[in-house]
């Protein structure tokens, strides 16, 4: 397999890599994103609208809903093969992966960019996408996911949520979800919920997008994490509206929607997180030559193991970016969950009893974790968000190697 890039992806790369360093340098406007303690929202919008000017929000999308900051369509037709209507795929990867090394903020806008966007372009009306897709790729209109809830985390098809039709075609959206990231900052949310009264399981669902900007209709809990922070949410629909052509997909047939849309959740992205897991991989290694641990054989082992996992990795995802395999999601997040959780592990042991120590008190008293007790604390729920390790090795059992469906409940 070749994995190498072209002279025209490395080209691409290098005015990424300086559009990206003349921001987030020491020096640049937004330097601050790169070592924040917390989270700050205007902060974050303003990156926001500085990636969607830059023409860097939706690469992969066709050239009609939003630009692609790279090259002009004359530039792309140029090269043989090339599609002047979409950022070819490898230019996505370079993109993703410079973004990665110059540690740039997880974008506040993912929810809309890599997730409700291309499900837009395959499912939504032209007046959905020319509605919904300019503000997201200019970095205006931030969305969540409504779709998890107290009794259907992994199980989605248990979902309780309704939508109830009104007389003029609307739809009022009541029920609870949670585990909703960034909801707290939204402005929009799609929402799985239950349109045909009566019916169970994957049956009688429908997508529905509507507004967060509705007092007395949606109320949003932030859920303390173990970490301190407050990343996502409870949120409480009560009569919430979603407009009468504000359904994505047919009415009914929201969880084929639904599944498309969770498909699109790998691929590119998991190529941009590995980025990131080297350079955590490269601090934990650094933390054991400092601590001496690296010359203990069983520590030296395992962070040779993770190296080796971490390359077998990026391989796969190289292999099988763009490719409809079955059960490929499925694997890949059951691999990297597995291993950012080991390497949060290892974080803290290579340390030794130091691994204890806080970096002091912050201003409410509480004590504020270092970057090693905070990746332990939050690669916890990596085998679990994104659907369970349980769940991924069902659906590979299923839907790969073809063994007979677990029993469920109808309820």
């Amino acid at each position: 397999m070749d994995f190498s890039f072209s002279a025209a992806d490395e080209a691409f790369r290098a005015r990424a890599r300086g559009w990206l360093a003349e921001r987030l340098d020491d020096a640049g406007p937004f330097a601050d994103l790169r070592t924040a303690q917390g989270f700050d929202p205007d902060r974050r919008r303003a990156w926001e609208r500085e990636l969607g000017s830059g023409g860097w929000i939706g690469l992969g999308w066709p050239a009609e809903p939003a630009s692609a900051g790279s090259e002009s369509e004359a530039e792309a037709a140029s090269e043989p093969g090339s599609e002047p209507e979409v950022t070819p795929l490898s230019r996505q990867v370079v993109w993703s992966e410079e973004y990665a090394r110059a540690a740039g903020p997880a974008p506040l806008g993912i929810v809309g960019e890599q997730l409700l966007a291309p499900t837009l372009i395959r499912h939504g009306t032209d007046d959905q996408r020319r509605r919904f897709l300019p503000p997201i790729a200019s970095g205006e209109e931030i969305w969540c996911q409504g779709y998890s809830e107290p009794g259907a985390g992994s199980d989605l098809a248990a979902v309780r949520t309704t939508g109830t039709r009104s007389p003029d075609g609307s739809w009022r959206v009541t029920g609870q979800k949670t585990w909703t990231s960034l909801s707290q900052w939204a402005d929009w949310c799609f929402v799985l919920a239950r349109t045909e009264p009566g019916s169970l399981r994957h049956h009688g669902l429908s997508l529905l997008l509507l507004p967060m900007d509705q007092p007395g209709r949606i109320e949003v809990r932030p859920i303390r994490q173990l970490d301190g922070d407050s990343e996502f949410s409870e949120v409480f629909f009560d009569g919430a509206e979603a407009a009468a052509e504000h359904v994505l997909g047919e009415v009914g047939d929201g969880w084929r929607v639904a599944m498309d849309l969770l498909s699109f959740e790998r691929g590119v992205g998991m190529l941009a997180r590995q980025i990131g897991y080297a350079r955590e991989l490269d601090g934990v290694i650094a933390l054991a030559r400092a601590s001496g641990a690296v010359h203990d054989p069983v520590l030296r082992e395992r962070l040779t193991r993770q190296w080796a996992e971490l390359h077998v990795m990026r391989c796969n995802a190289l292999r099988t970016l763009g490719t409809a395999e079955p059960g490929t999601a499925a694997v890949a997040k059951l691999v990297w969950g597995g291993w950012h959780q080991r390497l949060g592990e290892l974080s803290l042991q290579v340390q030794g009893a130091a691994a204890a120590l806080g970096r002091g008190p912050h201003d409410a008293g509480t004590l504020r974790l270092t970057q090693s007790q905070h990746r332990m604390l939050f690669s916890r729920a990596d085998t679990i968000y994104g659907g369970s390790d349980q769940i991924q090795r069902n659906l590979i059992a299923e839907r790969v190697l073809g063994l007979p469906r677990e029993s469920r409940s109808p309820s």
